[in-house]
């Protein structure tokens, strides 16, 4: 008979401790201990030793400079969005973990990608869904594929049986959390169980060469659900995110071994999928035929791509004791920090307004290039003066007012032209910068008194 062991796992970091305790040590989290079930018999770590492919007994330190540099083979998705944020296709033998909140979007992004596939072997394993399912999304989706296979299991070695016997050039889990393995004796979805199971699928795919996608769950929190481990396990981690009451989704990538981690693509969910967005910047620029006061146009970047976004503010009277502080898909303290260099440096009163700032689309922005635009949509709300639409920002504002360099200004600078802007307000500091090139007229300034009589008078 097997010998059982109770253990405590720790589900915000996988951390193990042989009886219940109410802080983590290692994450500091509490009330995370859950207790699991796990086989400690010889005959099982003997077993679970010799389930995957052969190993290599003789394996030796090397010099570094002796070790071959090979070229990393890529498979194009025939997706723009997806090659994008995976720094240009999918590496051979890489593992990549999705992760989303329910019904963003991830089961039917991954599919429609195995369809896109032609000419390649997909193997979809499916544990939440049956295959009737998986056929009505994909009849939705209107692409056909022969060479993409279904597969309803959730036991690992079930899984890596099939996919020997079909030799695919891709898998597809979807998700994580279902699936299970004989060598733990716990319930699937279970700290111990998500991260056997993601340890097995990576040394069958780094043995076998075939890149494998994960999807995961997420939790109320917005992490990855599982131990924190299975975030270092995998080589790329890509976030899937957006907003229910918009059509538009972001794939953001976490962690990426083979490319940028600073990359996003942009998906509109539509009748028949997910349409990847070639140009975002005309999709989050409102169009309007009235001259509004309170919105400024910013010239951000994500990565290396760059878009135009609205910033939209609301300055009014406050009749409610202490003044209100919103703000929508940017920092908050940022939005109060800003507020005071316009007391401060430019004259303004916010001591008795509300302010409110919105990111139109449903975006989050970090990108400090956009203060300048966030002043002036604040300043253009506070008078009441309309901002001219085919103006555009792009610059850092300090403590002191002053307006501060940005990087890849180029590009920042061409994306505003291209759109068909006329005048762009940048810092005067950023060095090698030639304005002669682009049709757009470019404006230098140093302080934030400046663009306010320039915009004001």
């Amino acid at each position: 008979m097997a010998k059982l062991k109770s253990v405590y796992f720790c589900q915000s970091c996988g951390n193990q401790s042989p009886k219940w305790i109410g802080k983590c040590p290692v994450c500091g989290e509490w009330n995370t201990y859950v207790e699991e079930v796990v086989d400690k018999t010889e005959e099982k770590l003997k077993e679970k030793k010799g389930y995957s492919v052969k190993r290599n007994e003789e394996a030796k330190p090397i010099p570094i400079k002796e070790v071959h540099e090979l070229e990393t083979r890529r498979i194009d998705t025939h997706d723009t969005e997806l090659n994008r944020v995976l720094g240009g296709g999918i590496v051979l033998g890489s593992l990549i973990l999705i992760g989303g909140e329910p019904g963003i979007g991830k089961s039917t992004l991954m599919l429609q990608v195995a369809l896109k596939l032609k000419g390649i072997k997909i193997l979809y394993v499916t544990g939440e869904e049956s295959d009737r399912q998986i056929k009505l999304r994909a009849d939705r989706i209107g692409i056909k594929n022969e060479n993409c296979y279904i597969l309803t299991e959730t036991n690992t070695q079930a899984i890596f049986k099939q996919a020997e016997e079909l030799a695919p050039d891709i898998i597809i889990i979807d998700s994580i959390q279902t699936l299970h393995t004989v060598y733990v004796e716990s319930p699937p979805g279970s700290v111990s169980q998500v991260r056997e199971c993601t340890a097995e699928l990576q040394r069958y795919s780094k043995e076998t060469s075939i890149p494998i996608f994960l999807i995961g769950h997420i939790t109320k929190d917005g992490m990855i659900a599982g131990p924190k481990v299975l975030e270092h396990i995998v080589d790329t981690v890509l976030q899937f995110e957006g907003d229910r009451n918009y059509t538009y989704r972001i794939l953001r990538t976490i962690k990426n071994r083979f490319g940028s981690t600073s990359e996003i693509g942009i998906y509109e969910m539509i009748g028949d999928g997910l349409r990847p967005v070639i140009n975002p910047s005309e999709i989050l620029l409102t169009q309007r035929d009235d001259d509004l006061s309170g919105i400024a146009i910013a010239s951000m970047m994500e990565g290396m791509r760059p878009f135009l976004i609205e910033t939209q503010a609301l300055v009014t009277p406050a009749f409610y004791g202490t003044p209100q502080r919103s703000s929508t898909g940017f920092d908050a303290r940022r939005l109060n920090m800003l507020l005071a260099v316009l007391e401060k440096r430019a004259g303004f009163r916010f001591g008795t307004k509300d302010a409110f700032l919105n990111i139109a689309g449903g975006l989050r922005v970090e990108d400090p290039a956009i203060d300048l635009a966030v002043m002036a949509a604040l300043a253009s709300s506070y008078n009441d003066i309309f901002v001219p639409g085919k103006i555009a920002f792009a610059a850092e504002v300090g403590l002191s007012g002053e307006v501060r360099a940005v990087s890849k200004i180029d590009q920042r600078v061409s994306e505003a032209d291209k759109l068909g802007f006329e005048k762009i307000y940048i810092s005067k500091f950023n060095q090698k910068f030639d304005a002669k090139k682009f049709n757009i007229e470019v404006v230098n300034i140093s302080r934030v008194q400046q663009l306010m009589e320039e915009l004001f008078g």
